[in-house]
């Protein structure tokens, strides 16, 4: 079986307005060959004041996946034994998520040991954890898989051959609020969603994979704003490559922070396809992707433009925020603060994220839920 195309990577963090630290960790390594798989990892520190430590609690969620995912990745590399698949799949839904909460929960408890102040004194492990609280997005593909895992929100986001843009993680129903599943939560790996998805043929691999916090997501009125988003990223790498769009993804990254009030953070992943990428030799593609970019930006910015000025109207929320911005700058203020972040592919109002709670009920014991592409059911 050949081996997939290099694949192009980029990562990047923005802290978000008004706040003292970013709290959001990523990574990115790897080639996506059977020797060196391609990992990517985001986490979200929940940063609040319950969550002084969380920063760290994000930066050992991404360190630990990136070992334990290369592990895994690696032997898949080595099967040469009847029942492999089932092993491994058995293995990413179940066994991978209670190790890596437990490899999480024992740096974080040795953290504490080694550095009990200035937080206190908690009364117990559990408090202990709570301060370190984070989230957790993971992918690793091989030549022949794509597995991903999530713990909490954010998104993992794959656009594929034919420019379809699917979210194969998404919860099956909405996070209340701000609550979300954490590496501090109780059982946190029994929450654990894992997509699973084999690659008979490189070609069918993803040709764009995305992984965000929440931060991003936000900056959105609807979730059809994020995906247009997503789609408009994609056509914008095709029309000018990844050397070619990497130095506008912070500027758009610190607008949706200004529009979510979060830390932003994306790390994403490029297949391209030689001879039809704008980068690659002929470019056929750069005027019609150009102009399709450009109706999507125009598209996604009248429609947020007039869905957050009919909120603003009414005193409803606008893009998480409780109607501060409303009552601030009135609807015709917002709308327009709202189109110019949509133009560049952003569309929520401003508004700190509030506090992040644990526990998403649900679950059984021993039994996350996943995505399985082979037959598509969850």
């Amino acid at each position: 079986m050949s081996a997939l195309p290099t694949w192009e990577t980029f990562h990047e963090s923005v802290r978000g307005v008004n706040k003292a630290r970013n709290q959001d960790r990523c990574l990115v390594r790897g080639a996506g060959t059977a020797e060196d798989p391609l990992i990517l990892t985001v986490a979200d520190g929940h940063g609040s004041a319950a969550y002084p430590r969380s920063h760290v609690g994000a930066q050992y969620a991404t360190d630990l996946f990136a070992h334990r995912a290369f592990e895994f990745a690696t032997s898949v590399a080595r099967r040469d034994r009847a029942g492999w698949r089932g092993r491994l799949r058995d293995y990413a839904r179940i066994g991978l998520p209670e190790r890596l909460v437990r490899d999480w929960q024992g740096k974080v408890l040795g953290h504490w040991e080694r550095d009990p102040t200035p937080d206190g004194d908690p009364a117990s492990p559990g408090a202990i954890l709570r301060l370190y609280g984070s989230t957790l997005i993971g992918a690793v593909l091989t030549p022949d898989l794509f597995v991903a895992w999530q713990l909490g929100d954010g998104e993992l986001t794959v656009v594929d051959d034919d420019g379809r843009v699917r979210l194969p993680l998404a919860p099956a129903r909405a996070e209340l609020g701000d609550e979300t599943a954490s590496l501090c939560t109780r059982n946190a790996w029994q929450l654990v969603r894992v997509h699973w998805e084999p690659l008979p043929d490189p070609a069918r691999a993803p040709r764009l994979l995305a992984l965000s916090t929440d931060g991003l997501s936000k900056s959105f009125v609807s979730d059809d704003g994020f995906t247009e988003f997503a789609a408009g990223l994609h056509r914008r790498l095709a029309e000018r490559g990844l050397p070619g769009t990497a130095e506008d993804i912070p500027r758009w990254l610190e607008e949706a922070s200004r529009h979510s009030g979060d830390d932003t953070t994306l790390a994403l992943a490029r297949r391209p396809v030689a001879g039809t990428d704008g980068d690659g030799a002929g470019g056929g593609g750069d005027e019609t992707a150009g102009r399709a970019a450009d109706e999507t930006a125009g598209k996604v910015a009248g429609a947020t433009a007039e869905e957050a000025a009919g909120k603003a109207s009414s005193g409803e929320a606008v893009g998480g925020a409780a109607g501060e911005g409303v009552a601030e700058g009135g609807a015709e203020g917002v709308a327009e603060d709202v189109a110019a972040g949509a133009a560049e592919g952003f569309g929520g109002a401003a508004g700190e994220a509030a506090e992040k709670v644990a526990e998403e009920p649900g679950n059984s014991p021993r039994d996350p839920r996943i995505h399985d592409e082979e037959t598509g059911r969850p």
